[in-house]
């Protein structure tokens, strides 16, 4: 198992009193998996994806990634293994306005302790969402959906095991969506594993074999596409 979850629970503070925004969750990912992750607004979704990734600490449980628990290591392996091993989408685009597209794309690297010239495979995943264009172009000068192309096409740069995605295409017309979702396809059929948070029924049925994860205030399940 490339991820397991073992009854994590994540509690805030709200008007109205304390409440439980991922409750005993346990579950496993396996290499290569596509998980689609459904529920209302408010029910947990993101909140989980952040404790996946090791960007929030859970009040109880654990995460372990290649059986390697988050949070029972240093925090300079912790983002080590975020930089290395998992590739993040967020719900918003995030580009540094002072960075061009190109250099937005290759950021990611600049973490890393030894990297290359990755030129290519930047303009290769721009081509890929049909921006190859735009390499030289400032954030300000791309459409909403065009940064946020940007943005998920960055995720992919240091070719991470992992993708994890708050609604990666919420706000995308449907041609640039099937862009999208044919990128996924193609690092999902090379073993990339994903899970994907969506409001979309239809998302995980244009990917091989998806399996679905339901979250309603907080509690995980599991169902069929």
């Amino acid at each position: 198992m490339i991820i397991q979850c073992k009854k994590l629970t994540k509690t805030y503070k709200g008007d109205e009193g304390a409440f439980k925004a991922v409750n005993n969750a346990t579950f496993s990912v396996k290499q290569g998996d596509f998980v689609v992750i459904l529920g209302h607004s408010g029910s947990g979704k993101t909140t989980l994806l952040s404790l996946v990734g090791g960007l929030t600490k859970p009040d109880q449980g654990e995460v372990l990634i290649n059986k390697v628990s988050n949070w029972q290591q240093p925090d300079h392996c912790l983002s080590t293994m975020r930089n290395k091993t998992i590739g993040f989408i967020f719900q918003f685009a995030s580009l540094i306005p002072t960075l061009n597209v190109l250099e937005n794309m290759v950021l990611p690297l600049c973490f890393a302790k030894h990297h290359h010239d990755h030129t290519e495979l930047a303009y290769d995943l721009l081509e890929q969402i049909g921006l190859a264009d735009k390499g030289t172009a400032f954030p300000a000068q791309l459409s909403g959906g065009q940064q946020r192309r940007v943005a998920i096409a960055r995720a992919f740069m240091n070719q991470p095991e992992i993708i994890l995605a708050d609604e990666p295409t919420g706000d995308l017309d449907e041609d640039t969506e099937g862009e999208i979702l044919s990128l996924f396809k193609k690092y999902n059929e090379n073993n990339t594993t994903f899970m994907v948070v969506t409001h979309n029924n239809d998302l995980g049925k244009s990917q091989n074999s998806p399996r679905t994860l339901h979250i309603r205030q907080g509690v995980v399940s599991s169902g069929d596409m």
